[in-house]
């Protein structure tokens, strides 16, 4: 039996980030950086207005103030987009928009509230100092500075400097694509009649959702057959389409359950038994097509879904988060008091649903949710989190120390 520790070194030993690409910014949403970005012009590149108002030479308005309004003529409009060429005269103002360059011999703003609004003459009711209200070459970015570095997420802010700077593209590590496989003559989709013995299909529902949760890409192909030539040939379709596929299902050692027989001459797919529960049985290592390239990694998952969903958690998505190009894997992970205890398999890791309370301040306290020694679906639907029980404990008792396992907050 192959101890958690081994199963998991194997699986990030195999998977690494997929090679960059260069895309769109609509593309690289939520994904790593693989380049750093330096900036190559100063932004902004010459004195802008920060606020709508009137650009003044300052000593022009030195004698501005509540007893002695100072009144001076506007020669022009500045818009944002007007050419850098305009040039301020002495015991002049110009309109300004925000966000549009100075003329030359301008060092302030006056902002519009401050002024009576004029059009050909403006009063100012104050007087103004030297870089009120003006944006400095280089205020936001100077030439060289690296501003975005290789390894960060990108989100909205990241994008708009890049976007600021001019860039149309980056160099990301792509979300990796999963496909999602549920083999099993017993399944049947939710929402169509149940036959006798017929199970409704959840693996994959619950699979696609965690991961997107896990920042990849799913597309879900649905229910298979456990023919051997119907998976097959469903697996190698696949494989164009896929950084990743995940399987669930048809490992039990009955001769109807052919993952096993199928995986086999396609790659290296290792099935070991794991010494955890529940989901102690698996199958990873890499499928390749009928030419012999393109390895991809597989996971062949149990088909209960409570199985499938805490292997999903412990392997599959620090996996997905590797190959994604990202530093931290791992959920964030608690250690709450026990409220109450329960029994645990010798000899095995326990993952039990549970509900964990409380603050960083105040401590946290965990129950677990259902029957920890039978998996269930109602379960982990109400937990917060997953407890986790080492190997050698035979039993949680009130008040011990629990390793948590966060899965939401």
């Amino acid at each position: 039996m192959r101890s958690v520790q081994d199963h998991l070194a194997a699986v990030l030993g195999s998977v690494g980030p997929v090679a960059p690409l260069d895309v769109v910014l609509a593309d690289a949403v939520g994904c790593i950086l693989a380049t750093d970005v330096t900036v190559e012009h100063d932004v902004p590149p010459a004195p802008v207005a920060a606020r709508d108002g009137y650009a003044v030479a300052s000593y022009d308005t030195a004698d501005a103030g509540p007893t002695s309004t100072r009144t001076l003529p506007v020669a022009h409009d500045v818009v944002v987009a007007a050419p850098s060429t305009l040039r301020l005269a002495p015991g002049q103002a110009v309109r300004i928009a925000s966000g549009a360059r100075l003329p030359q011999g301008a060092d302030a703003v006056v902002p519009v509230e401050e002024t009576d609004r004029g059009a050909a003459r403006v009063a100012l009711q104050r007087p103004a100092h030297p870089g009120q209200h003006v944006r400095l070459p280089g205020s936001d970015a100077r030439a060289g500075d690296l501003v975005l570095a290789e390894g960060i997420r990108l989100g909205a802010r990241q994008l708009a400097l890049a976007a600021t700077l001019g860039h149309g593209r980056l160099r990301v590590h792509p979300t990796p694509r999963v496909v999602i496989v549920s083999v099993g003559d017993e399944l049947v989709e939710p929402g169509s009649a149940r036959r006798e013995g017929a199970v409704y299909e959840a693996d994959g529902h619950a699979l696609e959702t965690a991961v997107r949760d896990a920042g990849a890409s799913a597309r879900r192909v649905g229910i298979v057959s456990d023919d051997r030539a119907t998976l097959r040939e469903a697996l190698e379709d696949q494989l164009v389409r896929a950084d990743l596929i995940l399987t669930t299902g048809g490992l039990s050692e009955y001769a109807h359950d052919t993952v096993k027989d199928v995986l086999a001459p396609l790659g290296t797919v290792r099935f070991d038994h794991v010494a955890m529960t529940p989901g102690h049985r698996h199958g990873f290592g890499t499928v390749t097509g009928l030419g012999g390239d393109g390895a991809v990694p597989i996971f062949a998952l149990q088909g209960h879904p409570v199985a499938a969903q805490v292997s999903f958690e412990v392997f599959v998505r620090p996996a997905l988060r590797a190959m994604a190009g990202h530093a931290d894997l791992f959920r964030p992970s608690v250690t709450a008091e026990a409220t109450e205890g329960w029994s645990s398999p010798p000899g095995l890791r326990q993952f039990v649903p549970a509900l964990v309370l409380g603050s960083p301040d105040e401590g946290y306290q965990v129950t677990p949710v259902g029957d920890p020694g039978t998996p269930s679906v109602t379960a982990l639907s109400r937990a917060n989190a997953l407890a986790v029980v080492g190997e050698q404990d035979l039993a949680v008792h009130p008040g011990q120390r629990v390793h948590c396992l966060v899965l939401e907050g």
